[in-house]
């Protein structure tokens, strides 16, 4: 092995595992094995069977350990172990759980269920001997996972989490993110933008914790065959992939593609996925007239929306807030030119006008005018697919990703953990 691993075990933990839309973490759980990190995965709440729209879903949730739905014989035994084995840390965490509390009743009493669940995880990794925990989101996982590590710091239990964003940073207070932070053995921040965001909020000491690990893509979606080349007089496919919810913008995008028919422009709008949005979602395709040339799929397996990219000529996220969508690489990596908003890390992964069209949010003006563009260079979109490839395939494969995942879960020497340049750099100047 290329560093001196220390050999541990080591627990992945998210609020619903697996989901369609995480299917990055699954992708990354496996390149860590790869890498020989021992693996175990778990979820706060049982991933439905209607959700598991795949067999990899399926032999997922199969390995994988739920905390809820958990029998009374179950939770009364860890606590009780917990409880007689170690008295004062019990006691401890109970009172580090309420102090995280946003304030109220209301936010006491979820503070109060995440010790619950905590000390539920703390005896299944126990059993199987896991002394580092690795949460994906700063939501209910890395809660429960903070307060997991309190309990068992003096076995030698670390954890870590990965920090996404956006919806986080809009109520730094509730979500804890300072505490956090301080608590974990390193942050793993998906883009630069995420980084400064939570540099903001603790003191410099803490910054060389904060470590950019972006999510990737395996050698499947890296070696995908482009979609087929522009077929004179053939309507503009547009695709667009993600959680029907109003911070994805897909209304606008109904918008422009109104405003797209009514130029004259041929155009076609498939929207793959579902959520709270849907329904008023395709009331406005009603009332645009647009159902014609407007499809509603509803969630697919990895199969089916493959299919969809295949036959797509771009695609669009048209978000007012994200984070660093993994939907947006895997687009570009299978060729396809995109069109997203310049928000938060996005223009980390998009080059404007090289390998897609970056449009200020909310403007729906601004993404007629690059849909159009598209529609009447069909030239231009094998040339912004290409690059677009070439730059996901060079600084978003997860087997990049995975190698520094395990450095920093598996207790690598000193020097191979060592943060990254900027990192030392912005240290130095720190007062």
């Amino acid at each position: 092995m290329w560093w001196r691993m220390k050999r541990r075990r080591v627990g992945y933990l998210t609020a619903e595992y697996p989901l369609v839309s995480h299917t990055f973490i699954a992708r990354e759980v496996a390149a860590l094995r790869r890498l020989g990190v021992d693996v175990s995965t778990f979820s706060v709440r049982r991933t439905p069977e209607e959700k598991l729209l795949s067999a990899a879903d399926r032999r997922a949730a199969g390995e994988t350990f739920a905390i809820l739905p958990v029998a009374t014989g179950r939770l009364l035994g860890a606590h009780l172990r917990a409880a007689v084995t170690h008295p004062r840390r019990y006691v401890q965490t109970l009172a580090r759980a309420l102090s995280l509390s946003s304030g109220g009743v209301r936010a006491g009493v979820w503070q109060y269920f995440y010790f619950v669940e905590a000390i539920v995880l703390w005896d299944e990794c126990r059993r199987r001997n896991i002394t580092h925990l690795h949460a994906h989101f700063a939501n209910v996982a890395s809660a429960v996972t903070l307060l997991l590590a309190h309990f068992a710091a003096d076995d030698g239990v670390t954890w870590s989490f990965t920090m996404h964003g956006p919806t986080e940073f809009d109520d730094v207070s509730r979500f804890a993110l300072a505490e956090k932070i301080r608590s974990a053995a390193f942050v793993a921040c998906i883009s630069d933008y995420c980084r400064a965001q939570m540099m903001r909020l603790v003191e410099p000491s803490q910054w060389d914790k904060l470590t950019i690990v972006r999510c990737g893509l395996d050698a499947e979606h890296l070696t995908a065959v482009p979609p087929s080349p522009a077929e004179p007089g053939r309507p503009l496919r547009v695709l667009t992939i993600g959680r029907l919810v109003p911070d994805k913008g897909q209304m606008l995008l109904l918008r422009a593609v109104a405003q797209l028919r009514d130029a004259g422009v041929a155009v076609t709008l498939t929207l793959i996925g579902d959520g709270p949005d849907r329904a008023a979602l395709e009331r406005a395709t009603r009332r645009l007239n647009l159902e014609a040339c407007v499809e509603f799929t509803g969630s697919l397996g990895q199969s089916d929306v493959a299919e969809r990219f295949q036959s797509a000529d771009v695609f669009c996220l048209p978000s007012f807030a994200e984070g660093l969508p993994v939907v947006l690489m895997e687009a570009m990596a299978r060729g396809l030119p995109v069109i997203a908003t310049r928000i938060a890390g996005v223009a980390e992964l998009v080059e404007d006008g090289v390998s897609g069209a970056l449009v200020p949010a909310a403007r729906v003006d601004e993404l007629v005018t690059a849909l159009r563009r598209l529609a009447d260079e069909p030239d231009l979109r094998p040339q912004w697919g290409a690059a677009g490839r070439a730059r996901v395939a060079r600084d978003y494969d997860v087997n990049q990703s995975a190698r520094v995942l395990a450095r920093l879960v598996s207790g690598a020497d000193e020097d191979d953990a060592r943060p990254a340049p900027e990192a030392r750099e912005l240290q130095a100047v720190a007062p």
